[in-house]
């Protein structure tokens, strides 16, 4: 007999041999119905594995990220299958599962596809999975792998082989399609019921510029054709959301050839909806004892190879300034944190001092590669809200936790409310990417770790995710869309202050090392506006809003009253603007509702006559004639309720 030890810790017996889906089987029918993948001691296993030791084992269904990489890397046998089958001769490459469905690299020789063709692969594909092929594991010897894939003239997989240990080689087989293939698939390709393909693209082998290029096919695919329904209808909805899309019609940003690629120009509503953003968070951080401090955009070169960053970023930063100095060079600046370093240095301070917590909105530099440009989410020039708390030991725990509640504060007032954290952590088994002593990553870590779980946070640890300079702690904000954002993040550094001989005089008149935290809830205003405005399709909260009403009146001859609205919503720090256009009231609503204006105030001669304002809200809800001091006061209870209070 073995015990089976279940993630609720619940140990079972078994037989030895007993397979996984007979474990799922004695649990629950309905689990051995759903189950698609598992992991035993931690390894990716197969339904159909003989269990033999005592061990834990995790069953993963499609509510599991683990169940879907089985499903989507399944489906991945099934699209080369189906390739094979409709066009003879291609030599197949890889085909991962990611984030949200999988993809196959293959050399079509001579052949072409296009999205034409999709429909009679997804149909071939649907038809090798109603036959129910169970998918197979066999492991084979370096010398049978090579044969195999020399046989098929395949030179992609024959390289793949030549790099494997012998003894550590698999096939997976299905149907009559065989494929190199570590494991990890379902029962067999009956689960899969619904498959869309999604585009096509070109990507050089092993990502090498001087290697041939292949054809890059990208699909998707469900258990159910309902689930693939609303996730195109997702899909529909996202692009409607697309930040860039929204921010031309919003009338927020710009980007110019001339300026260059990956550098925004903010319009007059995009500087004051960003002006608003740092206000908000500045009138916090004042309340939580942050400092102001600015640092130039550049700064010497040795500044940065003494933090690091150079020997890290150096290559995937701009190329170095010089001047007609002789060897003077300078960057512009990628990072913050080692001018705030310098700021540090130049008082002397002493425990009593300590906390200093610096906050800057920076704008940093970054040479990111053209082809990785994306609208604000990735750009070549960014402000971070960043700041750097500089501590004694004794006040990490503390100061940590402070941070933490920051950033819940933001995600609250701005409507975030569905995230996780994510514990990143250094790779022990890779240790030299980090710099930095064993003592010091530990104590960081732990420092991180007890911080989460004593504010209560939902998190999750990521080994090899850390900075190479400390542990973080990382937000996984999940959109109105359900797509998974890293938004705010904050880390522990040990190193920086050793790079730069940072000191305080402690209690006992000697000269310490303080700790430094890194800290940016929005993590970049650019990224963060892209993915607000996706998240809220451009309904911004209402106190972020550049336009918060919209007074809008029947005729030219209401220009005067008009006026007076203005003017009275002016005095009650509301932002309007108004439409005196000769054109039909109807036309006026549609262009509000278009430009995501919260509220139209409609007059005429009746509201002229009364004092008031018809009251229509975005979205179409009609709230009546009311007095503007009325109107005044919706609006700050609506401002009042979405804003939160910030308690330090």
């Amino acid at each position: 007999m073995i015990k089976i030890t279940l993630p609720d810790g619940s140990i079972k017996e078994f037989e030895q041999g007993t397979t996984v889906l007979e474990v799922a089987e004695s649990i629950s029918q309905g689990l051995a119905r759903n189950v698609l993948s598992a992991k035993f001691n931690g390894e990716t296993v197969e339904t159909k594995t003989k269990l033999t030791t005592d061990g834990d084992l995790v069953l993963f269904t499609w509510n599991d990220d683990e169940g879907k990489k089985a499903f989507w890397h399944s489906s991945a046998h099934v699209l080369a299958q189906a390739l094979q089958e409709l066009y003879p001769g291609i030599k197949l490459t890889i085909g991962p599962a990611i984030e949200n469905g999988f993809y196959y690299d293959v050399d079509f020789g001579e052949q072409k596809i296009s999205e034409n063709d999709f429909k009679k692969i997804e149909d071939k594909m649907l038809e090798i999975s109603r036959q129910k092929h169970e998918f197979e594991m066999r492991e084979v010897s370096k010398q049978e792998a090579l044969s195999f894939y020399k046989k098929e003239n395949n030179p992609y997989k024959v390289e793949l082989i030549e790099n494997l240990e012998d003894g550590a080689i698999t096939f997976c087989d299905h149907s009559t399609f065989t494929d190199l293939c570590r494991g990890g698939h379902l029962p067999n390709t009956g689960k899969i019921k619904a498959v869309k393909l999604m585009s096509v693209a070109g990507a050089y082998w092993r990502g090498d510029e001087h290697n041939p290029q292949l054809t890059r096919v990208y699909g998707i695919s469900f258990p159910k054709q309902k689930e693939l329904k609303e996730y195109l209808a997702l899909l529909e909805e996202a692009k409607k959301r697309d930040h860039r899309k929204l921010g031309k019609e919003l009338q927020l940003f710009t980007f110019s050839q001339k300026v260059g690629q990956g550098l925004p120009l903010w319009l007059p509503k995009g500087a004051a909806l960003r002006e608003r953003l740092e206000n908000f968070l500045k009138k916090a951080q004042q309340k939580a004892g942050y400092e102001q401090v600015v640092s130039p955009h550049i700064g010497q070169k040795e500044l940065y190879v003494t933090s690091g960053h150079y020997a890290k970023y150096g290559e995937d930063s701009f190329q170095p300034i010089k001047t007609p100095s002789e060897n003077e060079e300078f960057l512009l600046k990628p990072m913050n944190c080692p001018h705030h370093c310098e700021i540090y240095n130049a008082t002397s301070w002493s425990y009593r001092d300590l906390p200093k917590r610096f906050a800057e909105f920076g704008t940093v530099y970054r040479y990111e590669q053209s082809g990785e440009l994306h609208g604000l989410t990735r750009v070549r020039g960014f402000t971070q809200d960043d700041a750097h708390i500089f501590c004694t030991p004794d006040q990490l725990d503390e100061e940590f936790k402070k941070v933490i509640d920051l950033v819940l504060y933001v995600f609250g007032s701005l409507g975030f409310e569905n995230f996780t954290a994510q514990v990143s952590l250094r790779d022990q088994e890779d240790k030299e990417k980090y710099i930095g002593s064993d003592e010091n990553w530990e104590k960081a870590e732990n420092a991180i770790i007890n911080a989460a779980k004593e504010k209560g946070l939902n998190y999750v640890v990521e080994t090899g995710e850390a900075a190479f300079y400390g542990p973080k702690l990382d937000f996984m904000v999940k959109d109105a869309l359900g797509r998974s954002w890293q938004l705010g993040t904050i880390q522990v550094d040990y190193n920086l202050p050793e790079r730069f001989e940072l000191t305080y005089k402690g209690s006992d008149n000697e000269e310490h090392r303080p700790v430094m935290i890194h800290r940016a809830p929005f993590g970049s205003m650019e990224r963060f506006v892209a993915i607000l405005l996706e998240h809220t399709g451009g309904n911004f909260p209402l106190w972020l809003m550049p336009e918060q009403a919209i007074v809008l009146s029947l005729s030219e001859k209401y220009e005067k009253y008009t006026k007076k609205v203005l003017n009275l919503l002016e005095k009650y720090e509301i932002r309007g603007t108004s439409d005196n256009r000769n054109e039909t009231v109807g036309k006026k609503i549609r262009e509000a509702e278009m430009n995501k204006l919260p509220y139209m105030l409609i007059v005429g001669e009746q509201e002229e006559k009364d004092g008031t304002v018809s009251v229509r809200k975005h979205g179409g809800e009609d709230l009546g004639a009311m007095p503007i001091e009325e109107f005044a006061a919706l609006i700050n209870r609506e401002i009042n309720a979405s804003l939160k209070t910030f308690e330090v």
